[in-house]
């Protein structure tokens, strides 16, 4: 059985254990989960101590509170274990950023693809942006069909997390690397009072 802490110990997170739990009596669980029901505090430590096992203290607000007769110290060692193996599983994530005027020219354009390419093949997000200046403003769709195209063209890379939307001058959008999400169709957010398929079909006249 786990020795308590000493009274004197600073506070701590950690649940009360074993003589640490001073109320009358509590609403005890047995080491499988069974439910056994409103005993003693004296008759749940001796029941602890009888299966050598700990009372840990799960559900301090309840009235009376809820303890579990467990082995801490396993139980503290198989949750580091899962904290440690959920760490590494995970992975860090980092947003690239990459700049677009909406009439950027080809050369430019396959330049700035070819980093979002590699961003996107490293693992990271790529927040892409499009900066209107003075009348461009006036023609979102442009923007628009530029992070369509950008996004198509890498396609086998990533797909479309956040899709574009007007932020004052700018319009952004964020793709992410696959990794079993599949690509999803632009819904493009021009803001209150845009209509996006207004917007679309005057692009296509305009061609």
């Amino acid at each position: 059985m786990t020795s308590p802490s000493n009274r004197g110990a600073p506070a701590s997170t950690e649940p009360r254990i074993n003589d640490r739990i001073r109320v009358p009596e509590v609403r005890l669980v047995g080491p499988n989960g069974e439910q056994v029901g409103i005993v003693r505090i004296e008759d749940a430590l001796r029941l602890a101590q009888e299966a050598d096992l700990d009372l840990v203290e799960v559900a301090a607000q309840a009235r009376p509170p809820v303890c579990k007769l467990m082995d801490y110290g396993k139980f503290k060692y198989e949750s580091a274990q899962k904290a440690r193996e959920s760490r590494r599983n995970q992975q860090l994530t980092v947003i690239k950023e990459q700049k677009l005027r909406p009439k950027i020219d080809p050369h430019d354009y396959q330049t700035k693809k070819g980093h979002v390419a590699r961003f996107l093949s490293g693992g990271n997000k790529v927040k892409v942006t499009i900066m209107f200046r003075g009348r461009e403003q006036s023609r979102p769709e442009l923007g628009y069909r530029l992070l369509q195209k950008l996004a198509e063209d890498v396609a086998e890379l990533g797909f479309v997390e956040s899709n574009p939307k007007q932020d004052g001058r700018n319009m952004i959008m964020v793709l992410a690397p696959h990794k079993t999400t599949k690509t999803r169709p632009l819904k493009p957010d021009y803001g209150d009072g845009v209509d996006v398929a207004s917007e679309q079909d005057a692009g296509t006249a305009q061609e």
